[in-house]
């Protein structure tokens, strides 16, 4: 049974491969990117509306550019960083820049949920807009980002799949090149499936993890 299937062995591997890197990066720019814009709104720890308005611009931009177009764009970038503009190593440069500007939302939206009593609470006790961030805010939120996590590990795996269509390996990749240029529906049946199970289980993993967070709160 193993061996019938041991051709998706290294694709499912680089999909795992490209999905984890790109969601550290991504997390990594997108975690302090949605902290900025909750903090410069109106009336927010930092206010600032020019700089609000600029980091508005740009997580709308990023989160509206077509996947693959942005590939495309990058594939210069990714040339310099990874020295090839093609591969599952390269895919990973565009799959952090799509998953910097998604996360960077989900964390404003995640912020915004928290009760504002409690910043006022905080505020009134003495305690620095650094403290509020980090020892009010994010607990308070950290049920609503796990679960925004979990949407963008989703996405990203989606992403991925499309990133086989020009050559970023993957299931994605499998797929296309088997199951839909050689005519193989049995491999590209496999692969969508696979694809399934994936993200299910990171729902159920992150729902499960939300959930127990709520309960310790």
């Amino acid at each position: 049974m193993i061996n019938q299937f041991s051709f998706l062995i290294n694709p499912l591997l680089e999909t795992l491969y490209m999905v984890f890197l790109s969601g550290i990066f991504g997390l990594i720019i997108g975690f302090p990117l949605g902290i900025m814009f909750y903090a410069t709104e109106k009336e927010g720890l930092w206010e600032n509306r020019f700089l609000n308005s600029i980091l508005g611009v740009l997580i709308n931009i990023g989160r509206s550019f077509p996947f693959i177009i942005l590939m495309i764009v990058l594939s210069p970038i990714s040339r310099v960083i990874i020295g090839s503009s093609i591969g599952t190593t390269a895919s990973i440069v565009p799959l952090s820049i799509a998953a910097a500007p998604f996360f960077a939302r989900i964390v404003e939206n995640s912020l915004k949920e928290v009760n504002p009593g409690v910043i006022e609470a905080s505020l009134a006790m003495g305690a620095s807009n650094f403290q509020i961030i980090f020892k009010v805010l994010i607990p308070e939120a950290l049920p609503s980002l796990v679960l925004g996590t979990t949407l963008t590990v989703i996405n990203l795996i989606g992403y991925s799949a499309m990133a086989g269509a020009i050559g970023g390996g993957g299931l994605g990749d499998l797929a296309i090149r088997y199951g839909f240029y050689r005519f193989q529906g049995d491999i590209m049946i496999i692969s969508v499936i696979v694809i399934i199970i994936l993200v299910q289980g990171v729902q159920l993993l992150g729902n499960k993890i939300a959930i127990s967070l709520n309960k310790n709160r």
